[in-house]
């Protein structure tokens, strides 16, 4: 079982992230930031539920802390662009692509 809680934990962090980059271009409390912030609950519910771990109290903790620092890891990232992109949206994998784009490789076009 703490293998696949250990599993669930990474990837609750991973789909965090776009979302906590999201969550961080956003005001607070607006009907975009519960979106934020709340969008990746269905999908850590249902990865539960494909791993087999359960609702059980152990669990918890492990998944609230990994949802938790995928959103900040998220806004953190967003912060450290900020210097290098001229412009960013509120799409993570826009602004990396943008980001790869400023450091000298072609974007999208030979």
């Amino acid at each position: 079982m703490l293998f696949w809680l250990v599993t669930l934990a990474s990837l609750v962090f991973l789909l965090n992230l776009p979302f906590g980059y999201w969550r961080a271009n956003v005001p607070r409390l607006t009907f975009s930031w519960f979106l934020a912030v709340h969008t990746p609950v269905p999908a850590v519910i249902a990865l539960r539920l494909a791993l087999n771990l359960g609702f059980g109290w152990p669990t918890f903790p492990p998944l609230v802390g990994a949802f938790f620092c995928g959103q900040y890891a998220g806004g953190l990232l967003r912060w450290r662009l900020r210097p290098v992109l001229k412009e960013q949206s509120s799409c993570l994998v826009m602004d990396l692509v943008r980001f790869r784009g400023t450091s000298g490789h072609a974007v999208g076009h030979s």
